[in-house]
């Protein structure tokens, strides 16, 4: 035992003498909030996608198609110039897909994805907004200082 913790001697105290940290005892807060208490802060903003990336993953899905092709093609025996052919169209083909802007599903989305999910969000918040019939230049908190300034305009009528 060391010197200057707990009891000098355990006897006649009806314990062993052993000393425990007090695992009830309640260490104070953190003085720091994890928010911010800045109610004129900017509100929310949205994570914008960076298109290059979205790019050159989109194409590489291609590339990824077309040798799954030219690798089938190959163990199949045809010739070179049949394979060269064939993989141009579908590279042709995959293009002129992702050109017209068909997008994969929001849901089968990975978490590294998160150009891919910022996009998905993006159009999914917009899809609500035109739903909700929410004007774009909308503002949060707008309806109430609206409110507010007509009260103040009644009552500065009453006033008169």
């Amino acid at each position: 035992m060391s010197e200057n913790v707990g009891l000098t001697t355990p006897r006649g105290s009806g314990t062993s003498g052993y000393v425990q940290r007090n695992l009830s005892h309640l260490k104070p807060r953190d003085q720091y909030a994890s928010y911010s208490k800045d109610f004129d802060a900017p509100k929310l903003r949205q994570r914008q996608p960076d298109q290059q990336i979205l790019d050159h993953d989109r194409k590489r899905e291609v590339e990824v198609k077309v040798l799954d092709l030219q690798d089938k093609l190959e163990d199949e025996g045809i010739d070179e110039d049949e394979i060269e052919a064939q993989t141009d169209a579908l590279r042709q083909k995959l293009l002129a897909e992702l050109d017209t802007g068909t997008k994969a599903p929001a849901r089968g989305l990975k978490p590294w994805q998160v150009h891919e999910q910022a996009e998905a969000k993006i159009e999914e918040t917009e899809k609500l907004r035109r739903a909700l019939g929410i004007s774009k230049d909308y503002e949060e908190g707008s309806h109430w200082r609206k409110q507010e300034e007509r009260m103040r305009d009644s009552l500065a009528k009453e006033g008169r």
